[in-house]
């Protein structure tokens, strides 16, 4: 199988950048590298037969700044391999230019000057206008949700994921799979799949906890180009762990690596030329899987929020990381004759909004979902001074803010806020809403926690959290990124086994040692456990941002980070 594959050179005219700070540089740097729609999207495909992924847009139809992770450590045999490289690596390893509309979508440097340059990204809008190209091109092109689609905003949180469903509804998504749209609820899940949904809701790992039966349908045959093309749907293998077990507790999940491979050779049995498996497992899961199954040909992964910019290939099977919130569409094209796949063509399509026109019909809809909620969601909180971002292993502002937060309006000495990778960035000088708070914390277990926790215990989390991210074997990473923390300090050792990465644990209020026998007073948020108690997260960050004002963050390095 050979891969082709292309990002393309973007950056924008200098009538866009009208109002920019520092227009003469970026006028000039636009002159160099303009950008049109058509360059974005492309001509027509290659081979036979298009698929599109979307995946991990968590809620957001709107354009945002969204800033990659600036350290995405990798351990065991995929330490410096993609997607675990950043910066001047991932810009050496793909050919990027520093500067460029290329490095400002994939890379985190510079990101404030080149976000004023370029503007933001995404927008469900543009999407559709993408979306609807590639079908002009390729009409039976099958538009497939990786999952994390119902859950991440005010409207979202309000609607229980209703207004998702029906905008992609109206994109034409042929089939899904799931991780936080659990999160709902099992029950709400089952009502939206079986009277809301029109794409097929696919989870071949998901059973009914006590029967050991399958709990939704594994696999969808589809006919495109006189060929069968299964489409095979893994949810999030760990939703009982990473999430409160209490809300789906008839379903149980898994990796289950022998139900895969059942269902990948009965697509092969059924007459399926391609194979693809569109997963919420997490990109090193699923390179492990593509190499643990034969006969899966394209890996449409989710869940880690990577975006690279070429397929990565495991044998014959190729891994397509389509990003998240919306900045990014893929589009595959598969040659195919009757032996099956001879040939993959992968464009990873940035969703520049200012380039990219938003197409009338998804506009307006998705004004029409927005409208109830318009006014609570533009409530100005303050502004920031500091950017405001959430990605990367060990910390991101926004969860600085939320821990500065959960320690003053809670009265604690240290906080714990969970390592999720969703929620949209602030830049410098913009206003703070309600709605830029939702986008870092609306969920279905908000409840802001206070209780006591010994040091002994503290550490015991922080091994157990460390161990999800940082086990050699992609199989045992369970969870997201590793927990924030607020007052407290620590070193960590990634390669050491579980039980002895964390030292040095400090309390930085008074700089003394984290003493295993001593209680502290904890704050934090997101709890699996049923029944937690406390305000809603979002009631405590915005009486903070209210106190305060304009945010303005102080670099943290309360982290030492040995990476062996």
């Amino acid at each position: 199988m050979i891969a082709r594959r292309h990002f393309l050179q973007a950056g924008l005219a200098a009538s866009a950048l009208v109002g920019a700070s520092g227009f003469g540089q970026w006028a000039r740097l636009a002159a160099q590298q303009s950008l049109t729609q058509e360059d974005l999207i492309g001509g027509p495909g290659s081979g036979t037969v298009s698929l599109v992924h979307i995946t991990d847009i968590h809620a957001q139809t709107q354009p945002i700044y969204f800033r990659e992770p600036e350290i995405n450590l990798g351990v065991g045999a995929v330490n410096g391999k993609p997607p675990h490289i950043t910066g001047d690596a991932f810009r050496s390893a793909f050919g990027i230019e520093a500067g460029s509309a290329r490095d400002y979508a994939l890379t985190h440097d510079d990101f404030v000057s080149l976000a004023k340059a370029y503007g933001r990204m995404g927008g469900l809008d543009r999407i559709a206008t993408v979306v609807k190209a590639i079908k002009g091109d390729r009409p039976e092109a099958l538009v497939l949700d990786g999952g994390d689609t119902w859950q991440g905003s005010l409207p979202a949180l309000r609607t229980q994921g209703a207004d998702m469903v029906r905008l992609f509804n109206a994109l034409g998504t042929d089939a899904m799979t799931a991780h936080w749209e659990f999160t709902l609820g099992s029950e709400r899940v089952r009502d939206i799949v079986e009277g809301e949904l029109d794409p097929a809701f696919l989870g071949a790992n998901i059973f009914d906890a006590e029967w050991d039966e399958p709990a939704f349908e594994p696999m969808q045959m589809f006919e495109r180009g006189g060929h069968q093309i299964a489409v095979i749907g893994q949810a999030f293998p760990y939703m009982p762990i990473a999430n409160p077990g209490w809300m789906f507790p008839e379903l149980s999940f898994g990796i289950r690596q022998e139900r895969m491979a059942e269902v990948v050779q009965s697509a092969r049995d059924q007459g399926a030329a391609a194979v693809v498996l569109l997963s919420h497992n997490g990109f090193d899961v699923d390179r492990k899987l593509a190499a643990d199954i034969p006969g899966i040909d394209v890996i449409l992964t989710g869940h880690t929020h990577d975006a690279i910019p070429e397929p990565v290939m495991v044998g014959k099977t190729a891994l397509i990381a389509s990003g998240s919130h919306g900045k990014f569409v893929s589009r595959v094209d598969l040659d195919l004759d009757g032996s099956g796949v001879k040939g993959i063509e992968h464009r990873l399509i940035p969703i520049f909004s200012d380039v990219i026109a938003p197409d009338p019909e998804m506009a307006a809809l998705v004004e029409e979902t927005r409208a109830p909620f318009a006014e609570e969601m533009s409530e100005v909180l303050g502004e920031t001074s500091s950017l405001l971002y959430r990605r990367g292993n060990f910390n991101g502002t926004w969860d600085d803010l939320i821990c500065n937060a959960l320690i003053s309006e809670r009265e604690a000495d240290i906080a714990l806020s969970p390592g999720f990778r969703w929620g949209a960035s602030l830049i410098p000088g913009q206003q703070i809403t309600r709605e830029d708070v939702f986008n870092v914390t609306a969920m279905s277990y908000p409840e802001a926690y206070r209780t006591e926790m010994t040091g002994e215990f503290l550490h015991t989390v922080m091994e157990d959290v460390a161990d999800n991210l940082f086990n050699p074997d992609p199989y045992y990473q369970q969870g997201g990124d590793m927990v924030r923390v607020g007052g407290l300090g620590y070193r960590i050792d990634i390669s050491k086994p579980q039980g002895a990465r964390i030292s040095e644990m400090t309390l930085l209020r008074t700089g003394a040692p984290i003493d295993p026998a001593t209680s502290y007073v904890v704050a934090g948020w997101a709890s699996v456990n049923e029944g937690t108690e406390g305000p809603p997260i979002w009631e405590v960050v915005e009486s903070h941002i209210r106190r305060l004002g304009t945010v303005s963050l102080e670099p943290n390095d309360s982290v030492d980070v040995v990476t062996g």
